[in-house]
């Protein structure tokens, strides 16, 4: 392939000016001369439109074909996949690593979704916390390029989780929507196995039902933030957080990750069975228990040399 063919990315930052923006071009090899860029920028009047972001642009391109590109926006696209599970902080550190925004300014933008117009019902005062979907998204390298995700994230919560799943109603059961996708997230971050999902979602709507405390490990994780551990002390179960449910009866407050949709539909459907407790083994799959006496050897067992 020919030099004149070789794609240069070029990122130009907000506010840039076109004589900056001429510089880049120029130190880049992309155009013959800087003031005749710049003429053709004040013939066209597009020195206050040359929209930041990241592009694509080649040697062999005229200045008027790389000053309709930078006028128009048309930016190279970057696809970002999220994992399910994560948390938004996550989602906001994946996105400043893939450079299609600022972490800090995706949390800023969940926090307080109070503007946004969403077609699904989210409590007053909630951030998008388990509502961002995880999924594989394609997103233009441009600034703003965080609102563009979360926008992404939940028309596909909406088609996905709110349309699909729930056929554009509160579900039928005793929880709402905040309660079931609270749930699910529960589910997405104790369960290994793709079997065991319905079995947990069981195990804690039975607790629940009960009026026992869910005594998560996960939101103890979630309440610890930035703190979290590869394993749990004694102490770590007494972090004071309306998150913690080993000091608090019933769900947390919202989702503590963004749950997929074999999570959700485990917290839609738990599964009918007896069981009150669940350890996990080595692996990552569970002994699950009916009652603590059972529970406590299964725990002497998974935990014997």
């Amino acid at each position: 392939m020919s030099s004149s063919r070789t794609v240069r990315a070029i990122e130009v930052d907000p506010g840039m000016s076109g004589h900056a923006v001429a510089g880049l071009l120029d130190d880049a090899g992309l155009i013959r001369s800087r003031a005749w860029f710049l003429v053709a920028v004040r013939w066209r009047r597009d020195d206050t439109k040359l929209r930041p972001g990241l592009y694509h642009l080649r040697p062999d391109m005229t200045a008027l074909q790389i000053l309709d590109a930078l006028a128009g926006g048309r930016v190279a696209d970057a696809w970002i996949t999220i994992p399910e599970g994560y948390t938004l902080r996550q989602v906001a550190q994946r996105l400043e690593t893939y450079r299609l925004g600022m972490a800090e300014g995706l949390v800023r933008e969940t926090a307080d979704p109070g503007g946004l117009a969403l077609d699904f019902p989210l409590p007053a005062g909630a951030s998008l916390e388990g509502y961002l979907f995880p999924d594989t998204y394609r997103v233009p390298l441009r600034h703003g390029a965080e609102q563009t995700l979360i926008r992404l994230m939940l028309e596909r919560f909406d088609q996905v989780v709110w349309r699909g799943a729930l056929g554009g109603r509160q579900p039928a059961g005793a929880l709402d929507l905040h309660g079931v996708i609270t749930l699910a997230s529960l589910v997405e971050a104790e369960a290994k196995l793709e079997r065991e999902r319905p079995l947990i979602a069981g195990v804690l709507a039975n607790r629940l039902k009960k009026g026992m405390r869910l005594q998560c490990d996960a939101t103890v994780q979630y309440a610890l933030g930035d703190g979290r551990k590869p394993r749990l002390l004694d102490a770590d179960l007494l972090t004071p957080s309306p998150y913690n449910t080993y000091l608090h009866e019933g769900l947390p407050p919202g989702p503590i990750n963004s749950p997929g949709l074999a999570s959700i539909r485990a917290a839609l459907h738990p599964a009918q069975v007896p069981y009150l407790y669940y350890v996990a083994r080595a692996d990552g799959s569970h002994v699950f228990s009916a009652t603590f006496q059972e529970h406590q050897r299964a725990i002497q067992r998974v935990r014997q040399p």
